[in-house]
């Protein structure tokens, strides 16, 4: 089997080219796409330090290394919760939140983008296969 014949390449392929595109606009503002994805996940509220790696799909070391650069920059604090004072909740701050909607309109530019170029038909299919790859990787029993 040819690596263009494998679902897991066409995959990959498209997510670097992505991850590239992120990356270019990020670093013009001294980030990266993980800090801007980072950003994007952080809720008006706040969100526990603890939710964000595995909502992100990040190891924990991973996670803790770009909140140490997000909070350097002054894009978000760490605060103890009110509630329980064995969370941390991590927040937004004005430089953070305004951060936050730059990367938010790239994402919703090049998803724009996108959809001007490939029928809603074909996304939808695109939509629900991806959903069924994803499934079928939760049940963790490939390998075995």
């Amino acid at each position: 089997m040819q690596r263009e014949e494998t679902i897991d390449f066409h995959i990959r392929w498209a997510w670097t080219k992505m991850s590239k595109l992120y990356n270019t606009e990020a670093s013009q503002m001294g980030a990266t796409m993980a800090m801007a994805y980072t950003l994007l996940c952080i809720d008006k509220q706040g969100i526990p330090a603890t939710k964000l790696g595995p909502m992100m799909g990040m190891e924990p070391t991973s996670m803790t290394r770009i909140l140490k650069s997000l909070e350097s920059q002054g894009y978000i604090t760490r605060e103890s919760d009110k509630k329980d004072g064995r969370k941390v909740l991590v927040k937004l701050t004005k430089k953070g939140k305004n951060y936050r909607d730059v990367s938010k309109q790239k994402v919703i530019q090049l998803n724009i983008h996108i959809k001007n170029e490939i029928p809603d038909e074909k996304l939808d299919v695109f939509f629900e296969v991806i959903q069924n790859i994803n499934k079928i990787l939760d049940k963790n029993n490939i390998f075995s």
